[in-house]
């Protein structure tokens, strides 16, 4: 069993490092995956007060990377490696087809303001189901400790049954595609958050986006940050019509 410091893996949805949409993730959550831990900050007075207020609404999901789960963080299993898990990944890129998400709308869940699915589909919960499946075998048990913060939260019996399984409730039946962009918004500040968060990502969301890559990241011990440390890119659909 690895000691409550190891490393923590996850596997992500998050758009390529260019991409306009993680530019403007990295701007709003002040923090890059792609580039380790440091900090991205504006220069000027006007941008730091900017900073400032951002960073207060983003604590939970700077530190974890712009990104949408598709595995939740685990412990790898004794006997199994980091290089074990990534050629898996790697294989199971090469039998899946790029999934398709659609234009992204700006939403609440439950108090957080995330980026999620203008109209979800069965084959993105279909993908998730598959990937949160097919790697379990990779995943140490939770601590007691996770255990205990995980139940903290208000899960009903269904999602109970899937933490104690898979490690984490919202899977399955309980999966939603989101991005996570804030932590907990109290509602009389939800319209100016709304509002900022249209300022930042509203150009960007009529994209027909898909889940083109896989994405592995890591926190190297409890208090660090999650970064990318390699993707993975799925079929094209384009060339799978043409082997067809």
């Amino acid at each position: 069993m690895p000691e409550p410091s190891a490393p923590r893996y996850a596997i992500y949805y998050t758009p390529a490092p260019e991409h306009p949409l993680t530019v403007a993730a990295r701007t709003w959550l002040g923090r890059d995956a792609f580039a380790g831990c440091s900090p991205v900050a504006s220069a000027g007075l006007e941008a730091a007060t900017t900073n400032q207020i951002r960073g207060a609404l983003t604590t939970v999901p700077r530190r974890s990377g712009f990104h949408a789960t598709l595995k939740a963080p685990f412990r790898l299993k004794e006997g199994y490696s980091v290089e074990e898990l990534e050629r898996a990944l790697r294989a199971f890129v090469t039998a899946w087809p790029s999934c398709p998400i659609g234009p992204l709308k700006i939403d609440l869940l439950g108090g957080f303001f995330a980026l999620v699915p203008a109209n979800p589909t069965l084959t993105l919960q279909g993908l998730a189901s598959c990937i949160v499946e097919e790697f379990d075998r990779f995943r140490a048990p939770l601590f007691h400790g996770e255990f205990q913060r995980c139940l903290c939260s208000p899960l009903n019996e269904i999602e109970t049954t899937h933490l104690v399984r898979w490690g984490y409730p919202y899977v399955f039946d309980h999966f939603r595609f989101h991005m996570t962009l804030t932590d907990f918004v109290p509602a009389e500040s939800q319209p100016e958050v709304r509002r900022e968060l249209d300022t930042v990502f509203g150009t960007l969301l009529s994209e027909d986006y898909s889940i083109d890559a896989l994405s592995l990241f890591v926190q190297i011990h409890s208090g660090a940050d999650f970064v990318v440390r390699s993707q993975f890119t799925l079929r094209s659909r384009s060339l799978l019509k043409e082997a067809v």
